[in-house]
């Protein structure tokens, strides 16, 4: 599949693409800030804070497939301008959430946001590794990937001294009669008014620019029947690439939420820090770690295999999983700054290896992918069971560990099947072909 447009049209949709990038990785690392922030307001467990990630992930699941559909009926320019008309009412949401301070509203305003995010992802990663050069696909999408760890690192830095204000401490709530301390409470939650309008009337920005822009599609078929819609997901899960990179996606994103939602509170217990010095660790050390893992590991496939990076990032990233569960102090942190440098390529990777070669298949694959996402809903919970249980965050790691090894799993099988398909050389030296 390729995109019929000048050589100039596709770094212009390029630029585009990664504003995009930029701003899902944005609202994506508010949630570890809302977490402790929601956690504080509403008196909530580390099992139920961790709803917050549900309420996002869900929605990839839910949304991933008819997004697919969008893709192949209206072309890859209106599924991005839906997906950021959703992302802005999220968004603008969250001033009646704060309004009325219900929990609930908060889960309903995240999970709008997410369904616009689910379009966006849906149909951002497989353009961008569309536009250009296909044995550039996984090169390029790590470095549109890339801006999205830029996100990582300013999310953290900028929410927390927006959203994270000083208000009264756990002594003064104790003291003050049930009607006070709710009304105090209510206060704290309302510091999310502002970012998040701001943020509404910038995503409603960029979508009315994409509304006025041109950029180039890629060549396909007319809509097709429903019929022929799903006889498109059924050859996108039989081709194996993809099915094993459902998997493969489904354990990644559960590890990444762990890491990067329980951070705050990781850091806090582990290392007895502040819930801003947590923060600022979170935007300097584990965005920063994140952005340059995904540079770094763009230029590293310059010159190895992506799939032999991504094996050797994910038992890399196993291993200081351990050591999380069971050192102390700032060494934690510390390792845990490592297992964002060397998750940071799995996400773009493990998407392009899956629709690498799956032509037609690459809407219906990029959607299967996507909805895998999932596991940002479900694994999170385990780890805060885990958690809960043992009254230990450290040993939720656990759960990543699992999930690190999963991806290692599927960057061998990957591995295996490019030896499996290498090309036999041809004979030389007058050597007589076998019959």
């Amino acid at each position: 599949m390729t995109v019929p447009a000048a050589r100039r049209s596709y770094k212009f949709a390029f630029m585009m693409l990664t504003t995009l990038f930029f701003l899902w990785g944005f609202v994506h690392n508010l949630d570890p800030i809302l977490i402790p922030h929601l956690r504080r307001s509403f008196s909530l467990t580390v099992l139920q804070a961790a709803l917050v990630d549900s309420a996002v992930y869900i929605a990839y699941f839910v949304m991933a497939l008819p997004a697919g559909l969008l893709i192949r009926r209206a072309g890859y320019r209106c599924t991005i301008i839906a997906g950021l008309v959703l992302f802005g009412v999220g968004s603008l949401l969250f001033l009646p959430a704060a309004d009325t301070h219900r929990y609930v509203v908060f889960l309903a305003a995240l999970f709008i946001i997410a369904c616009g995010l689910t379009l966006l992802e849906t149909a951002a990663n497989p353009y961008a590794a569309l536009l250009g050069r296909p044995e550039r696909a996984t090169q390029r999408l790590n470095l549109a990937q890339s801006f999205n760890g830029l996100a990582a690192a300013v999310a953290p830095i900028v929410g927390a001294r927006l959203i994270l204000v000083e208000g009264a401490t756990d002594q003064q709530l104790q003291a003050m009669t049930e009607g006070a301390r709710q009304a105090a409470l209510a206060a704290e939650a309302a510091s999310v008014k502002g970012p998040y309008l701001v943020l509404g009337l910038v995503i409603f920005a960029i979508a009315v620019v994409f509304y006025f822009i041109r950029l180039p599609e890629p060549e396909r078929k007319a809509a097709d029947s429903d019929e022929g819609v799903a006889g498109a997901i059924g050859q996108a899960w039989r081709h194996g690439p993809i099915r094993r990179a459902v998997i493969a996606q489904f354990f990644y994103v559960g590890a990444q939420v762990c890491v990067f939602s329980f951070f705050i509170l990781f850091a806090a217990s582990a290392a007895g820090l502040s819930q801003i010095a947590a923060a600022d660790y979170l935007g300097w050390g584990c965005g920063v770690a994140f952005v340059a893992g995904r540079f770094a590991g763009t230029c590293a496939m310059k010159y190895v295999a992506p799939a032999r990076l991504l094996l050797v990032y994910a038992l890399i990233c196993s291993g200081l999983c351990v050591v999380t569960m069971f050192a102390s102090g700032m060494a934690c942190v510390a390792a845990v700054i490592g297992i964002v440098f060397f998750m940071s390529i799995m996400f773009p990777t493990i998407f392009a290896l899956g629709i690498k070669d799956a032509g037609a298949g690459t809407e219906m694959g990029s959607s299967l992918i996507i909805m895998a996402i999932v596991g940002g809903a479900l694994l999170p919970l385990a780890f805060g069971f885990i958690s809960d249980v043992t009254h230990s965050i450290q040993l939720g790691y656990a759960v990543p560990l699992v999930c690190f090894l999963v991806v290692a799993w599927f960057a061998r099988t990957v591995l295996a099947h490019e030896r499996s398909a290498a090309p036999v050389p041809p004979l030389t030296n007058g050597a007589l072909k076998r019959v």
